[in-house]
Formats: structure tokens, C-alpha cells, sequence
């Protein structure tokens, strides 16, 4: 491998959104795995909240640490997709965010058990404090971009500020002033976007990113089954319903891989599409992590080691399955990736997983989660099928 040296410092000036083999660096993969601790943590909260039954309180919470996680990870990476220096200071200012995220990380356990969110907001802070100095950077030394810059780093200021003063927030008022800041954190890229100046970000480098990061959390599905049944092997020896569950979620885990990179590359013409597929994206991560913990759940409950009903583990799975599918096919069809026969190809798929969640008790939960799986294999095959005749009347 050719020696690299690190430059001390450059001017942050707007990378070329045109420029060609632009791939993500290895900066932005250490980012990635930071994070997906963070993905871990709350995904093992919320297979815990599955197992006791806790189930609304479990998705509640779920929800709003995956947003911290998600939003700070967008913001960096749309940020480094159009002002990636890659020198001294915007690596350490990078370190910086990486330690919030782990920050983040060790407070999920209380968030979910006691609700009480001052770790995962001081991590947060963190997070987007290092943010605003990013953005201040390329104010400064950037001209052509420093309205849009000054605009992200007055925004993203003046959320933290509110993130911070609804910790003294009575609990009444908690899920309003929580809804209240989410909508203007995600008015922020809007707002400052707006008035035909915006950032030079680059459409092929910020679909690798997502890509990459979905691969990521797949993983993280894979490995925190693959937890749930080498314990349940352990107490209690290779079952038909744990070998039915395993089985079932490696297709499921295959089918939805296959789904995501289906198609060629995404097209983002416009402001509002770009923000649209970005931000729908927390329903596809938050799914895809929220599917290892389904999965977990329905182990335990083959062996009896959770309080949840059958059908309830089986929705467990299927719920996240089905949200998947159904924003990949509105996703495909809005980047032209995919038509109106792709689309109902995905939302068929959709519907036939819920009803076999629906379906646990009488199918049994290992045949359930085995049927969900061939029928996204089923799916990915005629969505296959689809796209070929699509390719061959071009």
C-alpha cells in the first residue's frame, strides 16, 4: 500500500459534486462502525422491552434514541459528502463526534429502564457541537457556501440549546418538547438550504454511504441472532423452532440486502427529493435494527424466556420487515429505480410478511418466521423478474 501523509491543514473549500471514483473514506467507515455501538445499544434495549412484554414503552424509547443516532450520523455524512478535508483538524473535530456517539452509547441503558435521557443528550451535544464547528470552518473559508454554512451552525445551535433545557422539562411536557425539537432539527437542512444556495454534496458518494451503513446494521441483525441462538442452544440444545427462526432470518436478512441495492443508481434532482430520501431513512435503519431485536425476541420466546404472546413475537419480526419493504418500494419508485409494478411487487411482499405475523399462533412462531422469509426470497425473485422485463422494453 502506497504511504499516505495527512496534509496539517487545507482550506475548506466545496468539494466537485461531479467529481468521478469518489468513494468513502476510511475516516468515514471508522465513523460508521462508532456508531453502529450506538445502533447496538438500543437495539439490545429494545429486545429486552419485546421480552417483557413492554412493548410500547420499549418502541417509544426505541424512537427516540435512534433518532439522535440517525440524525447526527446523516448530518456528518451529507456534511463530509461536500466538505471533506480530510486533514488534522477535521479529523480530530471527527474524533470529537465519534467519542459523543459512544457517550450517547453508555446512556441508552438508562434512557430505556429509568427515562432518564441526560447521558444520551450530553453524547448528542457532543455530537453536534462538533457539528457546528465543522459548519463555522466552512463559513469561514468558504464564501461561495457561507450563508448555507452559517444557517446550519445557527440551527443546529439553537436546537442544542433546547435539547438541553428540556432535561429541567416537567415529565408532562416531555413527549411534546421531544416532537417540538425533532421538527426543528429536521427544518434545519430546509431552511438553510433554501434561497437556491446550497451544498455541493455528491449524489453517488452519499448513496455509498447509505448503502454501506445499511450493510452495517444487517450485520448487526446477523450478529445479534446469531447471539439469541447460541444461547438458546446452550440452555436448551438445537430445537425445530430455533433452527426454523435462524433459517428464516438469514433469508430475511439476504432478501432485504437484495431489495435495498436492487435497480441502478438513485437519482436526486432536487432539493425536496434528496431530503425526502434521506430522512426516510430513519425508517429504514431504525427497521432494519429493530428487526435483529424481533428476531431475538422470538427466540427467547421458543424457549419460553420472555412474557410476550406468540403473535406478538411474531409481529415483532414482521413489523419491521414490512416497513422496510414499503419505504424501499416508495424509495425505488421516487428515484426511478423502480415503477409502479416494482412497487407493487414490494408492497405485496409487505402485506403477505403481516399477515403471517398475524398468523404466529397458528402457524407457530418458527414456521411464521420461516414463512416470512420465503416469501421476501418470493418477493425479491418477482421483483427480479420485473425489473428484467423493465430493462429488456428500454
Amino acid at each position: 500500500m502506497a504511504e499516505r501523509t495527512v496534509p496539517l491543514l487545507r482550506t475548506m473549500r466545496g468539494r466537485d459534486p461531479d467529481e468521478e471514483h469518489r468513494a468513502s473514506t476510511p475516516l468515514e467507515l471508522l465513523f460508521d462502525l462508532t456508531f453502529v455501538v450506538a445502533v447496538s445499544q438500543a437495539a439490545s434495549q429494545l429486545h429486552h422491552a419485546l421480552a417483557e412484554d413492554h412493548v410500547g414503552a420499549g418502541l417509544t424509547g426505541y424512537a427516540a434514541v435512534f433518532f439522535a443516532i440517525w440524525w447526527a450520523w446523516m448530518n456528518f455524512t451529507w456534511f463530509a459528502s461536500a466538505y471533506d478535508t480530510d486533514d488534522v483538524p477535521y479529523r480530530l473535530v471527527t474524533l470529537v463526534q465519534m467519542a459523543g456517539v459512544l457517550v450517547l452509547a453508555a446512556g441508552v441503558p438508562a434512557a430505556f429502564e429509568d427515562g432518564d435521557f441526560t447521558v444520551v443528550v450530553v453524547g448528542y451535544v457532543i455530537m453536534r457541537i462538533a457539528m457546528i464547528a465543522q459548519w463555522l470552518r466552512a463559513a469561514s473559508q468558504h464564501p461561495e457556501g457561507r450563508r448555507c454554512a452559517v444557517r446550519y451552525a445557527t440551527g443546529i445551535a439553537v436546537a442544542q440549546v433546547g435539547w438541553v433545557a428540556r432535561l429541567a422539562v416537567p415529565d408532562g411536557w416531555q413527549p411534546a418538547t421531544f416532537v417540538l425539537l425533532v421538527l426543528v432539527e429536521l427544518a434545519v437542512p430546509a431552511w438553510a438550504e433554501s434561497g437556491g444556495n446550497t451544498t455541493g454534496w455528491h449524489p453517488e458518494h452519499i448513496a455509498e454511504r447509505y448503502g454501506l451503513f445499511t450493510i452495517i446494521v444487517l450485520g448487526e441483525v446477523i450478529l445479534a441472532s446469531l447471539a439469541a441462538v447460541q444461547s438458546a442452544v446452550t440452555d436448551q440444545g438445537l430445537s425445530a423452532p430455533v433452527l426454523l427462526i435462524a433459517t428464516g432470518g438469514l433469508l430475511l436478512v439476504f432478501g432485504l440486502w437484495w431489495m435495498y441495492f436492487t435497480g441502478g443508481e438513485i437519482g436526486l434532482p432536487t432539493l425536496r427529493s434528496a431530503l425526502t430520501w434521506g430522512y426516510a431513512h430513519y425508517g429504514v435503519f431504525a427497521s432494519l435494527a429493530a428487526l435483529g431485536a424481533g428476531l431475538e425476541a422470538a427466540v427467547d420466546a421458543t424457549g419460553h424466556h420472555a412474557h410476550l404472546s406468540v403473535r406478538t413475537a411474531a409481529l415483532a419480526v414482521a413489523v419491521p420487515v414490512a416497513i422496510v419493504l414499503l419505504l424501499l418500494g416508495a424509495l425505488h419508485r421516487m428515484t426511478g429505480t423502480g415503477g409502479a409494478e416494482h412497487t407493487a411487487v414490494v408492497a405485496s411482499g409487505a402485506l403477505v410478511v403481516l399477515a403471517l405475523g398475524f398468523a404466529g399462533p397458528a402457524l407457530h412462531l418458527g414456521g411464521a418466521v420461516l414463512g416470512m422469509g420465503l416469501a421476501v426470497a418470493a418477493t425479491v425473485a418477482a421483483d427480479t423478474a420485473v425489473l428484467r422485463r423493465r430493462a429488456a422494453t428500454r
